[in-house]
């Protein structure tokens, strides 16, 4: 097996699911502003839905070409050393989207315009 596909399927495959799952978050955090829980539980299984087949046939294979774009600039540019960096961005890349997403909350990742309305109780 060739060391760039064991690359993408054990690395790069895995960090794109992270982020499909932090886009999960985003979607829950947006329908938090429908009030009926039937409704909120349908747009979320709705945008999900849509958003899944949407990342799974139109931007999974684009993220796959761009990733492999860059990984192949980075090795050619700065050679097997230029990979792992890549590799070690993209990885940081997630951990920082993860850790603002889960600790500091969904709207820190979202422009101003995008954020939820603060609702008082």
């Amino acid at each position: 097996m060739k060391k760039t596909a064991v690359v993408r399927d054990y690395y790069v495959l895995p960090c794109c699911l992270l982020l499909l799952n932090l886009c999960v978050e985003l979607v829950s955090y947006k329908a938090k502003v429908l009030g009926d829980p039937l409704l909120r539980t349908a747009a979320i299984m709705g945008m999900v839905l849509f958003g899944g087949s949407l990342v799974g046939f139109v931007v999974a294979p684009a993220i796959g070409k761009l990733v492999s774009v860059l990984q192949r600039g980075s090795r050619h540019g700065a050679g097997e050393l230029g990979e792992i960096f890549f590799l070690l961005a993209l990885g940081a890349l997630v951990f920082w989207l993860y850790y603002r997403v889960y600790i500091i909350g969904p709207e820190s990742v979202l422009p101003a315009e995008w954020r939820n309305p603060i609702l008082h109780r």
